[in-house]
């Protein structure tokens, strides 16, 4: 059962270190995109576009059995999650455009739309760079001018500032960004929010497969100055931040996430033992091949079981997390309990593969780290409402 992943999408990349930005670069004028107009939002609560979708789920237990758990969003919500998707865009040319495609409606589909259920959902599209410049600038090929590294940073501190000037009214936020996407927002909290009275609105930050820094022995300091790392589910204002590898597949030398600086360590937030004190996962896995991530479609998840048709499955018991700090690395270690004596499958997809088929090691399990453990961060961003209605 082992179905993997396609090396064309596996360029979604951390933060800055391809692209070649620092979280206090200065802001370059350049056309500005017109955020009152609703086209230029994935989702936006009058018009949720690519935040209304099936997400029910087939959850699958170990010995065999499974059933089906539905799913609702909540208009009612009394706070708002604001999310920077990481790079997906298909678009030939070094910046994408401002047209979303199926890549941009599928990846709000896997790694945001769920958190509907615990806040009202905000998703700017952005003028990224897009996976073909990030392609051209790995290989060397210099047939594709550069993209342009502010561009993408400039649409989202927009996009920002319009949603807390017509929709926030003193609401709570929880900012929610994946690879590239996480590192725009890191330099949004840098630059925007940090250290002003927006801070006192944040209720985490999900910066997810990117690298932040803390100094070794602290939880504040390094990458931001004043938000702490999130020590529990109902703790405010602080950082979630991880990234995965396999157990069996631990991050090599030159690997792009999760390393440690000099006298600093990257943040390891392990979302299982915030939400629950347990190392295992609540992940919720694609089921579909329209991500455009799958080498072929999904493998069987029961052996002689009937086929699964809903867009996601859970897998209790299946996977687990544990940070693991080597020296050189401090990442998310994801173990697969595979047991060949039960019917359900024991093989996962996420990693990123080489154009010769082989695993690359150094990008982990990087394509699916939201959806390892999505049901963990749905429960702690329910647990940070909770906190904020409490002290409100």
């Amino acid at each position: 059962m082992d179905f993997r992943i396609f090396s064309k999408s596996a360029l979604a990349l951390s933060a800055f270190a391809l692209i070649g930005l620092s979280a206090t670069d200065p802001v370059v004028a350049q056309d500005a995109v017109d955020y009152s107009q609703e086209s230029n939002w994935l989702c936006l609560p009058e018009n949720p576009r690519a935040c209304e979708i099936d997400m029910s789920t087939t959850v699958i237990e170990a010995n065999g059995n499974t059933r089906m758990q539905a799913w609702s969003d909540n208009p009612l919500a009394h706070i708002d999650c604001f999310y920077v998707y990481p790079t997906v865009s298909q678009d030939n040319s070094p910046n994408s455009d401002m047209v979303a495609g199926p890549e941009e409606y599928n990846v709000v589909r896997s790694q945001f739309a769920r958190l509907g259920s615990e806040c009202r959902t905000f998703a700017p599209l952005y003028r990224q760079v897009t996976l073909p410049a990030l392609r051209a600038r790995i290989s060397g090929d210099d047939s594709m001018a550069a993209p342009d590294t502010q561009m993408g940073y400039n649409d989202v501190l927009n996009a920002w500032n319009h949603y807390l000037e017509n929709y926030n009214n003193g609401r709570g936020v929880v900012l929610v960004g994946h690879s590239q996407g996480a590192g725009v927002l890191t330099r949004l909290i840098v630059n925007e929010i940090e250290n002003k009275p927006v801070q006192e609105q944040i209720l985490s930050a999900m910066l997810l497969g990117t690298t932040v820094q803390v100094p070794d022995g602290r939880n504040v300091g390094g990458t931001f100055t004043s938000m702490p790392v999130c020590e529990s589910a109902g703790q405010i204002g602080c950082i979630i931040s991880y990234v995965t590898f396999r157990s069996d597949v631990p991050p090599p030398n030159n690997a792009s996430f999760g390393r440690n600086g000099n006298g600093t360590y990257a943040v390891c937030t392990n979302p299982a033992q915030l939400a629950k004190g347990a190392n295992e996962l609540h992940a919720y896995l694609s089921n579909t091949q329209a991500d455009g991530f799958s080498s072929e479609g999904p493998a069987p998840w029961v052996d002689g079981g009937m086929a699964i048709h809903t867009p996601f499955v859970s897998v209790p018991g299946l996977l687990s997390g544990e940070c693991v700090n080597n020296g050189r690395f401090h990442y998310l270690e994801i173990t697969v309990n595979a047991d060949p004596g039960d019917p359900r499958t024991d093989e996962i997809v996420g990693d990123v593969m080489n154009p010769d088929g082989s695993v690359n090691a150094g990008w982990g399990l990087h394509l699916i780290d939201v959806n390892v453990a999505m049901g963990d961060l749905q429960a702690i961003v329910h647990e940070q409402s909770r906190t904020w209605e409490l002290q409100r």
